[in-house]
């Protein structure tokens, strides 16, 4: 990295300085890191002539067909010796396709088409590049910009695959707007149905959204979309980042489920897992030009000691460029809204978090121990994806609490939306969903004699009358449907004006929605008193102990709750309820305009 200049003044550093004064002691380190976001912004306008031409480099590397039918193929392998093309189109021929050797690593190959004027290479035909080392090794590759890849059943390499459809899927339906409140329903298409087998994009299309959209949520993300030939890696350990796992159908499939997603008004975010890579040489990226290095940092950096994967070099050129593109591959050949970012804690420091407790001293977040390369990464991915997609959403998996991941890049931030910290939903696997799925969630393995029983949700249990998971299901639908007319999840966080313990009660109001618990497993309480700040008149609008819940009935949804001008825990009024033992109760102020 060249000498950084004189700092550079971060535009809005006072906002953040103003939210969390503690945060001034570290200005000279968001203004190094501000500089490297500037600076590579202007070697890109210079170089490339911009973000926005640099980010569209999947339609310039790989496989590109040209107007007149031929064929362009462009790799960056800067440690080959030479590149050759083989395939069905040439019957498998190693050496009869050499790729021509470029600047900067790059190497180019153009096919002209058949006598026919149609392509040399067939669409849904197999291909490889061959990759000549200078020690003398012959490899066989997959392109790094795949944009398909399959496996025959019988083999556990994948191919690529030239998609060029002759009938490719166009979308119809707009981008719904951004969700001013987001309610997330993650889900994996593979386990997406009761039956013990891998479910498809179609299956998702016809009976999941359906089903999502019945419950009121407004987001889906999308896990294991990205191609990864260990299916019970969850999708962690990607191999072709610009291929959609085939084992659930086709491209088209995934853009038309994407589609009918937008005409529910629902948004659709991508699990992107650009923190790692799979290990795989022969269909990954790993070892793609016979160097231990190319696309990664070369060992011990480049290797992750606990996943047993690959870690980017986010100071390469070309690897922005591999990853930037990505992003926008996924926003414009496919329609996907926002990504999670996942593995953000593993990319922010030198330890990839491994052993640190992070105990909020805020010396953890800074200095030596960060990695800057990564961070800036993010900071470019961010500024780039909501300049160019406004409406476009970004959440980032982390669990370190890095100080302003959430901040706007012109902040001195990382830029990201949301921060998802994994807690609490990974107390989601004990009960796996919205209706209390009863068994845990396993992907096939070596451990379970490659079973798919626990790789299923089993949504028939809903249809059984006698059973209590619509029960769950139904709650968690009107949950979703009263957030939805409240609007407290866009509110400023919650003021909690009781936590006591004896009693088992919690108290709290957001976006002046009154929220009441009383986890106590036998005791109920006549006249509660609970603070509220507006005064005025409440009434129930969801109650767990209603009996279409599976609950007892106790409570009179008819019943009006009217302040009184009584001070209470930190509130200017108050109001007595009636709260029974194990129910949580949510009442409104019909007199506020609940829009945020």
């Amino acid at each position: 990295m060249a000498d950084l200049e004189d700092n550079v003044a971060i535009p809005e550093f006072s906002n953040l300085v103003q939210m969390d004064p503690y945060l001034k002691a570290y200005e000279k380190d968001y203004e190094r890191r501000y500089e490297l976001l500037q600076k590579h912004l202007s070697k890109l306008e210079e170089a490339e002539g911009g973000f926005d031409q640099f980010t569209r480099s999947y339609k310039t590397f790989g496989v590109q067909r040209q107007p007149d039918n031929s064929l362009f193929f462009r790799e960056w392998a800067p440690a080959a010796e030479a590149l050759f093309l083989c395939g069905d189109f040439n019957g498998w021929e190693k050496f009869s396709h050499p790729y021509t050797k470029k600047e900067f690593g790059k190497w180019e190959l153009i096919l002209p088409p058949k006598h026919d004027k149609s392509p040399a290479v067939d669409h849904n035909s197999k291909l490889k590049v061959v990759v000549h080392t200078k020690k003398g090794e012959r490899l066989y590759r997959i392109s790094p910009w795949a944009k398909y890849v399959n496996r025959d059943e019988k083999s556990i390499i994948y191919d690529w695959v030239h998609w060029d459809p002759p009938q490719p899927y166009t979308q119809i339906h707009p981008r719904p707007k951004k969700p001013t409140s987001l309610r997330i329903y993650e889900a994996h298409v593979g386990i997406a149905s009761s039956e013990g087998k891998v479910a498809t994009y179609t299956n998702f299309t016809n009976n999941v959204l359906p089903h999502i959209k019945d419950l009121g949520y407004n987001c889906i993300q999308m896990m294991a979309i990205m191609e990864h030939a260990y299916y019970a890696s969850f999708g962690y350990q990607i191999t072709s980042y610009f291929a959609a796992s085939s084992r659930y159908g086709t491209p088209e499939e995934l853009k038309q489920m994407i589609d009918v997603a937008h005409s529910m008004g629902i948004v659709v975010l991508l699990d992107v897992v650009h923190s790692h890579a799979s290990k795989n040489t022969e269909d990954g990226l790993n070892g793609f030009d016979g160097s231990d290095s190319c696309f990664f940092h070369s060992p011990p950096r480049g290797d992750h000691p606990l996943w047993d994967s690959r870690l980017f070099n986010y100071s390469s050129w070309e690897v922005l460029r591999f990853l930037l593109s990505n992003l926008r591959w996924w926003m414009d050949e496919y329609g996907f809204d926002g990504f999670r970012f996942d593995g953000v804690t593993s990319m922010l420091y030198h330890h990839h978090g491994i052993g640190s407790g992070f105990s909020g001293d805020y010396s953890e977040y800074f200095g030596l121990q960060v990695d800057e390369d990564s961070l800036v990464y993010l900071m470019l991915a961010n500024h780039i994806l909501h300049t160019l997609y406004p409406d476009c959403i970004t959440v980032a998996e982390d669990v370190s609490g890095m100080p302003a991941l959430c901040r706007g890049v012109e902040e001195g931030g990382l830029g990201f939306d949301y921060r998802l910290a994994m807690a609490i939903p990974d107390k989601w696997i004990q009960g796996g969903n919205e209706f209390g799925h009863p068994e845990w969630l396993d992907f096939p393995r070596e451990g379970n004699d490659q079973s798919y029983h626990y790789a299923r949700r089993q949504f028939n249990l809903l249809d059984t009358d006698q059973l209590r998971y619509h029960q769950l299901y139904v709650f968690d639908r009107d949950m979703n449907r009263t957030e939805d007319k409240y609007g407290w999840l866009a509110a400023p966080p919650a003021f909690v004006s009781a936590k006591h313990e004896e009693d088992k009660v919690i108290v709290f109001e957001r976006g002046h929605v009154l929220f009441i618990f009383n986890f106590h497993p036998s005791k109920s309480f006549q006249d509660y008193r609970v603070a509220v700040e507006v005064a005025g008149k409440y009434n129930i609008k969801l109650d767990s102990d209603e009996h279409l819940y599976g609950g007892h009935g106790r409570l009179d949804h008819n019943t009006e709750f009217l302040t009184e001008a009584h001070p209470f825990n930190g509130r200017p009024n108050s109001i007595k309820v009636y709260i029974p033992c194990r129910t949580a109760i949510v009442l409104a102020n019909e007199g506020i305009d609940y829009c945020y």
